[in-house]
């Protein structure tokens, strides 16, 4: 029951940093923020997964989170670097990463299939917001081209990333 309950409170609080993204403008400096703030929340998750995960398809997902949002990252830091903006902390980042720590720490203390399906509830709602921030947030706000044209260019693997989650949470039994 404690699991459970932890699991929805992570995804309603993932839930509620899209909608607060979905409620501010964001510069495009922010937005470099949220990016790689979402993706390092995503790639240490993916990493934890890959240790602790009991279920060969929960580590292997683990792995290709780690590896596909790392070269995301890698592409948003040589965009902003190439056009001289530093990410900016604001709200919508720091609530990522306070909400990718709790998860850590929640995770942290699950073993076994309570691990595996804490791990992919938490993919599975997190994909989804993010994915509403991309569309409702990101991408409108977006002031230069380049960037915008890699948020469009990476939304479609987030969307990717959800079914697969979805997919692995089904196997699990949901």
């Amino acid at each position: 029951m404690k699991m459970f309950a932890s699991s929805i409170l992570i995804a309603g609080a993932s839930l509620i940093v899209a909608s607060s993204a979905s409620a501010q403008a964001v510069s495009d400096a922010q937005i470099a923020s949220i990016v790689v703030t979402a993706n390092q929340v995503d790639i240490d998750a993916g990493k934890l997964a890959q240790t602790q995960a009991s279920k060969a398809e929960v580590k292997a997902f683990g792995k290709q989170m780690v590896t596909d949002h790392t070269g995301v990252n890698k592409q948003a830091t040589a965009l902003v670097t190439k056009l001289k903006v530093t990410p900016e902390d604001n709200p919508t980042s720091q609530s990522l990463k306070s909400g990718g720590e709790d998860n850590l720490k929640n995770l942290r203390s699950l073993k076994g299939a309570a691990f595996d399906k804490a791990y992919v509830d938490h993919e599975v709602a997190y994909h989804q917001a993010v994915l509403d921030a991309v569309d409702k947030t990101l991408i409108p706000n977006a002031k230069n081209a380049e960037l915008k044209a890699l948020l469009v260019k990476v939304r479609p693997a987030f969307v990717a990333h959800l079914e697969h989650a979805k997919h692995v949470q089904q196997s699990l039994g949901k």
